[in-house]
């Protein structure tokens, strides 16, 4: 019998230029939407910042007027609510993005609010004022440097604030969708481990999180699946500077990085990002660092659950298989990919020598609240509800 197919939907993407040296396509994108250009980016220095020139240059040459702000640290509502106070008579007619998630992020929400001029605080979901967003959005060209989070291809701006009252939330609409995205896998060229390895396991927790989330659908799992090759082929190359690899690894950790953003726009996530948003909000914790440091022992609990209460669940079926694409690393995968899957991500674990949580300041008298601020989003799309007591286990465990 050929099971039907449930419906689905599809939200909006960008239009998405890929490819190894698609930056110098940055000025003709954004020159499409106006000559007047505010560009949010991080701060850029060493050996990376001539590449900064040049882009520089670039907007110049092609006769943009720009205003150039930086974003460091992940953004916060202040932040963003005085850059748009800053520029909203400015005329600013496209926002152009370049850097990592959080000057991805900011500039979402700064392009979403040039033109109301209101406060981010107004939208920002579960600790804002529940007022409707209407509108309109300066166009966003988005380009990121790093491969990780896939903001480029998100609807969401996530901004933190941090401390025991702190919170990380989005504001998230549909015309916050960048107009162009521009992904060039050779700005990961000379990243530090240390930033691959962060980057890269939030996208692989992305992709697999997309993969067995409740709302994924052929679609998004053609795409997760492309993107969980992918990082299987490159990730390690790049991460560990393979001179005979690098260039074919960074184009497949850029893809990856990319399809976990469209995908995760479209599914939803889970258990690892349920807990990463009150983490973030209450530790000095890298948002990829603990996806990564997390992500074994919430597919280990993940598997376990499903198992015992759910054992015709299609997540199975999708961790098996993903279990059979890593398991090269593992002799025993062929008998059962569960639990080399779960085998496989902790070596992972301790290769890339992810940090544990009290690194960060984490113990024992965080657990309650992290259980109890872990319910948004993210986990409603977990393969399924997990108790508290699981939740309790998995923030222990990495402890």
């Amino acid at each position: 019998m050929i099971a039907p197919i449930a419906p689905f939907a599809i939200g909006r993407l960008p239009r998405i230029v890929f490819g190894a040296g698609t930056r110098a396509r940055i000025a003709d994108e954004a020159k499409a939407f106006g000559s007047r250009a505010l560009c949010v980016t991080r701060r850029w220095s060493g050996g990376a910042e001539p590449v900064w020139r040049r882009i520089e240059a670039a907007l110049v040459d092609a006769d943009l007027s720009i205003d150039v702000v930086h974003v460091g640290d992940e953004p916060s509502p202040d932040l963003v609510d005085e850059i748009v106070a800053a520029f909203k008579d400015e005329g600013i007619e496209v926002v152009i993005a370049i850097g990592g998630g959080s000057p991805l992020d900011a500039a979402k929400a700064i392009a979403g609010l040039l033109m109301p001029g209101n406060s981010v605080m107004d939208h920002l979901e579960g600790v804002g004022r529940g007022v409707p967003y209407a509108g309109p959005a300066v166009p966003l060209v988005a380009v990121p440097t790093t491969a990780g989070t896939g903001s480029e291809a998100t609807k969401n701006a996530v901004l933190s604030r941090r401390g025991p009252t702190g919170f990380k939330k989005s504001f998230r609409d549909d015309r916050l969708v960048a107009r162009v995205a521009i992904v060039d896998p050779d700005f990961l060229e000379g990243a530090p481990p240390e930033l691959i390895a962060a980057n890269g396991m939030d996208a692989f927790t992305q992709l697999l999180e997309s993969l067995v989330s409740t709302r994924a659908n052929p679609m998004t799992d053609a795409l997760a699946w492309s993107g969980l090759e992918s990082f299987a082929a490159g990730f390690f190359a790049v991460w560990s500077n393979d001179p005979l690899y690098g260039a074919a690894g960074r184009d497949r950790l850029a893809h990856a990085s990319l399809m976990s953003g469209i995908t995760l726009a479209q599914t939803g996530l889970g258990s690892v990002h349920g807990l990463a948003s009150p983490m973030g909000a209450l530790l000095p914790a890298p948002h990829g660092v603990v996806c990564g440091t997390l992500v074994a022992e919430a597919t280990d609990i993940n598997i376990r659950a499903l198992r015992e209460r759910l054992p015709d669940s299609p997540a199975l079926a999708k961790y098996d298989r993903v279990g059979r694409l890593l398991g090269a690393e593992n002799a025993h995968a062929s008998e059962d990919p569960l639990q080399a899957l779960v085998d496989t991500l902790r070596r992972w674990t301790d290769r890339l020598k992810l940090p544990k949580l009290s690194e960060y300041g984490a113990g024992e008298a965080h657990v309650p609240t992290l259980v109890a601020q872990s319910g948004g989003t993210s986990m409603k799309t977990n393969p399924l509800v997990l108790t508290d007591d699981e939740i309790a286990e998995l923030v222990r465990r990495r402890l």
